[in-house]
């Protein structure tokens, strides 16, 4: 009986003119707005906490030279792609994008990637989600003299509304955390004709063909983590894997009240991902220890058949409703056959309005001057949820750093070479190996996936000295970023003050927690280098002071 849950100021409005030419051009404009949502959506799952970016660059001849994608977290955006694959058919071009990009590294390297490349217009199928992102791509774009058309805003009708609901729905996730704080969650569950999710017996494999679980998996596939009750754990021993042959891998969670579970269960193999179990305080303490030890869109899959059984259970419980007009309904209802199958899928209410009607930090400060935006003396950083999301040591800012020989080596990010690290100077083919493959990975998700496998499974590749060096290896290459980045440096010096958190609410190690109680060592790296960067900072102005 399988049951689980997935995790995941506007301009004047101009009126698009009736006439042929410009309709032709507004139909070409919504095709590659479409366009770009759908190849935005190649990388789904791999992009997260980020949203999907697609990129599409059209000459005014209506052809298109360039389009890319952003792979995964901590790439180069999809702009920067799309304009590298154009080339010099740049000048003059439009580009068409999903989303507006959004700067979360503090280098504006989209924006300039297209205003460089001479983009003389950028259509956009939706603002940035995020408020402190909203409308600055939007603003740098108009005040570098490039014409700039949101759908929805400088475009409207009912064919406008319909690409731009397309750029909504390939982030929908996204979206909707934006908008709620809360994380989109999808209901999965197969049943009969009948509905029912089992025999009276609890026997349920399979209710759904191949064809239906491959479209799981697919979904698992992207999606940040996959929630089961402990009904699943004991009748169905479940794995909850994506399956689809590597990249990202949702977190698997568990919600036990009793934490009545097996001690023998494919989900406690961490070899692959990691298993999250909530429970109630006090539960089978000793249960505890043993797990330590070991390291709301609906889509129902409806099958033709009938298995009867006054007590075979059906998908949805109890709700406390004796009237039919109190019954929850779908809207966009989709019906779609895979194989006998047939999928029904829907939304329990519309999808978020994104139209800009939070008042901006500028906005709210004029409605009420003591209104902070930010809290001062604590700075959160988490990848893309904040301002500060180049702290990260996942953001994409290549670092130059000494072999064992003394030579230079490039690595991609600061996750890469912390990764590559914990196998260096191990004398077994296997760990030079994992970093070759820790260094040509596409993104820092990679290489941490890499790194931590790897680890895992076989940890006698790891260096014997690694729990007592990987502060220092990770501090040594901060620094390194830190250092040749200026604009970095002066975001970081920015902040002294402040004391700077890592939010993580799973890494208790570089994290702060989900409640204050991880070791935030990530924090405290690099309060530790902006107290070395201020104090190089005063003694070269005292020396200029003393050299007048």
């Amino acid at each position: 009986m399988a049951l689980s849950f997935a995790v995941v100021a506007s301009s004047s409005s101009i009126m698009c003119k009736a006439t042929n030419a410009n309709n032709h051009s507004h139909l070409q404009d919504l095709s590659y707005i479409k366009r770009a949502a759908l190849i935005s959506d190649k990388s789904a799952g791999f992009t997260s906490p980020h949203p999907n970016f697609g990129c599409v660059i059209v000459t005014p001849s209506a052809e298109v030279v360039g389009e890319a994608y952003l792979y995964a977290q901590g790439t180069k955006p999809a702009e920067v792609l799309a304009v590298e694959a154009a080339g010099e058919r740049c000048r003059g071009a439009t580009a068409y994008v999903n989303m507006e990009p959004g700067d979360c590294h503090g280098d504006h390297t989209a924006v300039s990637a297209l205003v460089q490349a001479g983009i003389t217009r950028a259509v956009i199928g939706m603002r940035h989600p995020l408020q402190h992102l909203r409308g600055n791509a939007i603003r740098a774009f108009r005040s570098q003299g490039l014409q700039v058309d949101v759908l929805g805003e400088d475009m409207q009708s009912k064919l406008v509304e319909e690409a731009r609901k397309a750029c909504l729905l390939v982030n929908l996730p996204f979206v909707y955390r934006a908008a709620s704080r809360v994380p989109f969650s999808v209901l999965k569950y197969a049943m009969t004709l009948d509905g029912k999710i089992a025999a009276s017996s609890g026997h349920a494999a399979w209710i759904s063909s191949k064809l239906s679980r491959n479209r799981v998996f697919e979904l698992r596939g992207r999606s940040d983590a996959i929630i089961v009750g402990g009904n699943t754990v004991r009748r169905d021993n479940p794995r909850l894997t994506a399956r689809h042959g590597g990249g990202h891998m949702p977190i698997r969670i568990v919600l036990s009240q009793s934490l009545d579970l097996p001690e023998e269960a494919n989900l406690w193999d961490l070899s692959d991902v990691s298993t999250v179990v909530v429970t109630q305080r006090g539960a089978r303490r000793s249960f505890q220890r043993y797990l330590a030890s070991k390291g709301v869109e609906v889509f129902a899959f409806v099958a033709p058949k009938i298995i009867g059984g006054k007590n075979a259970p059906s998908p949805v419980g109890e709700l406390g409703m004796v009237e039919m007009s109190q019954a929850l309904d779908l809207i966009d209802v989709c019906f779609e056959q895979i194989g006998p199958d047939m999928l029904i899928s829907g939304f329990l209410q519309p999808i978020p309005d994104l139209t800009p009607t939070i008042p901006s930090e500028d906005e709210t400060f004029a409605i009420d001057p003591t209104v902070a935006p930010f809290e001062t003396s604590i700075i959160f950083f988490y990848k893309t949820w904040d301002l500060y999301g180049a702290f990260s040591n996942f953001s994409p800012h290549p670092i130059q750093m000494p072999d064992e020989d003394g030579n230079y080596v490039t690595w991609f990010s600061v996750e890469h070479y912390y990764q590559a690290n914990k196998f260096i100077g191990v004398s077994n083919p296997l760990a030079q190996d994992c970093i070759d493959k820790i260094k040509s990975a596409k993104s820092p998700e990679e290489a941490a996936r890499l790194g931590r496998l790897t680890q895992r499974r076989h940890p006698h590749l790891v260096r014997s000295d690694w729990e007592s060096v990987k502060i220092d290896v990770m501090y040594r290459a901060l620094k390194c970023k830190f250092s040749i980045y200026p604009h970095l440096n002066s975001m970081l010096l920015s902040t002294a003050g402040s004391v700077l958190v890592e939010a993580s609410p799973h890494d208790l190690f570089w994290g702060g927690g989900r409640d204050g109680e991880g070791l935030n060592y990530l924090g405290r790296l690099l309060m530790k280098l902006r107290s070395e960067f201020l104090g190089e900072s005063s003694a070269a102005s005292e020396n200029t002071c003393i050299a007048l």
